[in-house]
């Protein structure tokens, strides 16, 4: 199902969104070539996206068996009280959404640096999932406006880049990833909406780089997670609740197919992907990330100690795994490269 419309954009918000999503027309592209020019871990590219989904030529080793993650004493903070989400790997750092559950779910920034010091990055972020733009430039599912949004890391500064559909907001955008030429494909559920107005159904959504919204899926009761395989020839999506799916839409050109579920899961949250092409499925309240191969078998089995929310892959070559959660984020060095959101 593939409904459209035209997003109220003006023209000086259109450029940012390209300039922060797209890049210019002649960027690389995440492709071996790209990968043999922007190393996993280089943070000194200048092109964020294609370094981001640029894997190795030898891209490791897949995890098995079962596995435990650590936490991060840095990071330790509120579990009773919020949620870490939306983890990024960037510029050397991990930066992840920070929200509490009082009214509002007021939100920040987070920024853990590589030798374990924790900063605010930015505050108020009212944000959710996070992504990055070409030009480093975070871009975030936000719950506070309804809206996707661009924060500069440099000077903090937010700008909208869309936030309605038929002219009515969104629920509550929640997670996001950025294709290679600038489209964006988010889920909006309605965990954070409370008695605003709001969209009738919970769907997935693509972002044209033309500005234009249309509907990927209405069918996913509170649609959750969203990654892109490393080709970016496949998205997929967690959602459902208790009975919950990974589903899987080949994309051609530019355009998601129909979907075709590769696992059932119970209430699945943010996922995460590896160069191999292995889907890092978090269930939040089983406390646990599935490894699920491309083609939905079960290969590995992570454990964390509390309510789990989102996975990234980060370090110096993209090897560790971190995983965010109840006010608590984890850590696992894998054989693996991965991809920072």
């Amino acid at each position: 199902m593939r409904l459209s419309t035209r997003t109220l954009l003006s023209t000086a918000v259109l450029a940012v969104l390209l300039a922060a999503c797209q890049g210019d027309a002649d960027a690389p592209v995440a492709t071996d070539d790209a990968a043999a020019v922007a190393p996993a871990g280089d943070d000194n590219v200048a092109d964020p996206v294609a370094q981001a989904f640029a894997c190795p030529a030898d891209p490791g080793t897949a995890p098995s068996g079962e596995l435990t993650a650590t936490r991060i004493p840095a990071a330790d903070g509120d579990g009773a009280g919020g949620l870490y989400e939306g983890p990024v790997w960037t510029g050397g750092a991990l930066y992840f959404s920070d929200f509490r559950f009082s009214e509002g779910f007021p939100s920040r920034i987070r920024r853990l640096t590589a030798d374990g010091v924790l900063e605010t990055a930015i505050d108020p972020g009212g944000s959710n999932g996070l992504a990055l733009g070409r030009d480093g430039a975070l871009v975030a599912a936000t719950h506070d406006r309804k809206e996707l949004s661009r924060y500069d890391l440099v000077d903090g500064s937010r700008m909208r880049i869309v936030g309605e559909y038929e002219g009515l907001p969104f629920n509550s955008p929640n997670d996001l990833v950025v294709s290679a030429d600038g489209t964006i494909w988010f889920t909006d559920p309605d965990f954070q909406r409370g008695d605003a107005q709001g969209q009738e159904k919970t769907r997935v959504y693509r972002v044209g780089t033309d500005g234009t919204v249309s509907v990927v899926d209405d069918t996913i009761a509170n649609p959750n997670g969203i990654a892109l395989s490393p080709t970016g020839d496949v998205l997929y999506v967690a959602g459902g609740g208790e009975e919950g799916v990974l589903r899987a839409y080949p994309l051609v050109d530019g355009q998601a197919q129909a979907g075709r579920d590769l696992t059932s899961t119970t209430v699945p949250d943010g996922l995460a992907v590896d160069c191999l092409g292995n889907i890092y499925l978090t269930e939040h309240t089983r406390r646990r990330v599935r490894v699920v191969s491309p083609e939905g078998q079960d290969v590995a089995l992570i454990t964390v100690d509390a309510n789990i929310t989102n996975a990234t892959f980060g370090g110096p070559q993209r090897r560790t795994l971190y995983l965010t959660g109840a006010g608590s984020v984890w850590s696992l060095d894998l054989d693996v490269t991965g991809l920072p959101y």
